[in-house]
């Protein structure tokens, strides 16, 4: 193949990753909403559905004994404990989508990040953040959604995590007002990364 032909690039796991409060799943969400044309994966969990989440389509609510049986049968591409509750990721959807020529994307929390990096060295990730400490405490607290004990743990754990940045790609400040920003900062990346001469190339 000639070096002036235009080559197709190779579909993209993309990782979109960070502290419990940052506004993940709204990033995720506005994407949808556009129509990206990505494969958005949902993720296994044990932990209770709560009020407006969707069975398949925010995750796949299972059992602890369901779970189970997919990590002895090596059905997920990692998998953790997260405030006392299982959540995984499925590999049978990023090799549907890869196969079709899809970019993957996955929402996962900072420790399944760095799993899934040492899987698959190829993927990108990306780290989504607010601008303090501070910040992030306010909303978590504003959620309103934890016991006070659960809460702690969530600040606590948020901030050690904001300490992983050095493991990601790149990192995106989600600035309260400003998500569309955000999102359209995150599709940059991805045709950015598109555009590369030297393209990622992820195996699983």
């Amino acid at each position: 193949m000639s070096e002036f032909d235009l080559r197709k690039p190779n579909p993209l796991l993309i990782v979109i990753s960070g502290p419990s409060g940052v506004g993940k799943d709204s990033v995720v969400q506005r994407m949808k909403e556009r129509d990206f044309p990505f494969h958005f994966v949902v993720t296994a969990t044990t932990r209770e559905r709560r009020e407006n989440e969707i069975n398949g389509v925010d995750y796949f609510f299972v059992s602890k004994e369901e779970f189970a049986r997919m990590i002895e049968d090596n059905e997920l591409i990692e998998y953790a404990i997260v405030y006392g509750d299982y959540k995984g990721i499925p590999k049978e959807q990023v090799r549907d989508a890869f196969a079709s020529g899809k970019d993957v994307v996955m929402r996962v929390d900072v420790q399944g990040a760095e799993t899934v990096r040492k899987l698959a060295p190829e993927a990108l990730l990306i780290f989504i953040t607010c601008e303090s400490e501070e910040e992030l405490e306010h909303r978590l607290r504003e959620r309103k959604t934890e016991s006070a004990d659960s809460l702690a743990l969530r600040i606590a754990t948020a901030r050690k995590e904001l300490l992983r940045l050095e493991a990601f790609d790149y990192v995106i400040h989600n600035r309260d007002f400003h998500l569309d920003d955000t999102v359209e900062k995150v599709r940059a990346v991805i045709a950015a990364e598109h555009l590369k001469v030297h393209h990622r190339k992820v195996n699983l």
